[in-house]
């Protein structure tokens, strides 16, 4: 991560600043880009996109953190994926949050239930998470994007 900087390294999560002050405008295909039959492009080209516009709604409340591990592969993030987590969003009921827990940082989707907090991850090899008030529990803030590298 070129324009951020690692604030925070965990067990789980490596945390660094959303760092918008550098602009990068990327060629933009408005239309759509089609997952069936081909459709020509090139004209749309023109257009552009700049991601610190699309993906980061809350600037100073805004961060990145790197996935270690896999407790949600099933809901698409994977190890090394970067997640964009804003902490001003009320975290609700199905949400995926960056939360931390008796000393770590952990991403779950969270589940209210019964006057409960459940922290549910999408492995079924990882248990869920009953939080109570024994725990020293926050719920750092909310997953809005994954990013994730397609090519190894």
């Amino acid at each position: 991560m070129k324009y951020a900087y690692l604030i925070n390294k965990s067990l789980n999560i490596d945390f660094y600043s959303a760092n918008i002050s550098s602009e990068l405008s990327l060629p933009f295909v408005d239309s759509g880009i089609s997952a069936g039959f081909p459709s020509p492009a090139e004209e749309y080209l023109d257009l552009t996109l700049d991601l610190n516009q699309e993906l980061v709604k809350n600037p100073s409340s805004t961060f990145y953190g790197r996935v270690k591990g896999t407790s949600m592969f099933e809901a698409g993030i994977y190890d090394g994926d970067v997640l964009i987590i804003d902490k001003s969003i009320l975290p609700s009921n199905g949400m995926i949050a960056v939360c931390f827990i008796d000393g770590e940082f952990t991403v779950k989707r969270i589940r209210l239930q019964d006057n409960k907090c459940l922290l549910v991850p999408a492995n079924k090899q990882y248990p869920i998470i009953e939080v109570n008030e024994d725990n020293d529990f926050k719920i750092w803030g909310i997953v809005t994007y994954v990013i994730k590298k397609m090519l190894k």
